[in-house]
């Protein structure tokens, strides 16, 4: 029994942490300003972690879509209520209530869709990371799957 119970633990540590806990809104997720590290940049370089990351004019929010909503809480139901409860009390994420308050839509995006760039270049990722003790796991979520949850978490 104590075999099961750890391994089921284990199980759990090694998942999310999407919008784990904070006040502060994270409006520009990482490499979303002008400019850079300052310097001229080769075409040889690799392509920054950054790039590619949701911004606030990616994401058009409306009224609230209640056909996402379903497809969202369907993925929830897959892929993230192990880890994530829909009211405020963290399993090994964070609950999801009120997540929409306290952070910008397009961090929420990022943090699912691209965890590995923002918890190599987002200060306020790499906090919640300190705090949660685990390390969100790629879902490989696709931008829609990831925008129906982002609805659904609209409605918490």
């Amino acid at each position: 029994m104590k075999t099961i119970w750890k391994t089921s633990l284990i199980l759990a540590i090694t998942t999310t942490i999407v919008a784990c806990g904070g006040s502060d809104k994270s409006a520009t997720p990482p490499g979303a300003s002008a400019g850079g590290q300052g310097g001229n940049t080769s075409a040889t370089e690799a392509a920054p972690a950054t790039a590619g990351l949701f911004t606030a004019a990616d994401l058009h929010l409306g009224d609230i879509d209640q056909g996402m909503v379903q497809k969202g809480k369907t993925t929830y139901d897959v892929k993230c209520q192990a880890c994530h409860s829909t009211g405020e009390n963290r399993i090994v994420g964070p609950g999801w209530k009120g997540v929409t308050t306290r952070r910008e839509p397009a961090w929420i995006m990022n943090m699912i869709v691209n965890i590995d760039a923002m918890l190599s270049e987002d200060p306020e990722a790499q906090k919640l990371l300190e705090e949660c003790l685990v390390r969100m796991p790629n879902q490989n979520l696709s931008k829609d799957e990831a925008r129906d949850v982002l609805e659904f978490m609209r409605t918490l």
